[in-house]
């Protein structure tokens, strides 16, 4: 299957493949390493966090304000 093909599937098959590769991902995680920038992301906002530079917000308002940019 080629990228071509893969963008002409309906969203359900999509997901099937999704779902699909996760469940192999996640079988082998433990060959998984995360790239090096990842490590420094959480660190910057670790320190951020402990600064009191980030504001904590709950999970339900967080998911309300991102979708509203979205529509």
């Amino acid at each position: 299957m080629n990228l071509t093909e893969l963008h002409n599937l309906p969203a359900i098959e999509k997901l099937i493949i999704i779902e699909a590769l996760w469940g192999d991902l996640v079988a082998d995680e433990g060959n998984l390493t995360p790239p090096p920038w990842h490590e420094n992301e959480l660190k910057e906002t670790e320190d951020n966090f402990l600064l009191g530079n980030i504001e904590i917000v709950d999970w339900q308002a967080a998911k309300k304000e991102l979708r509203s940019k979205f529509e």
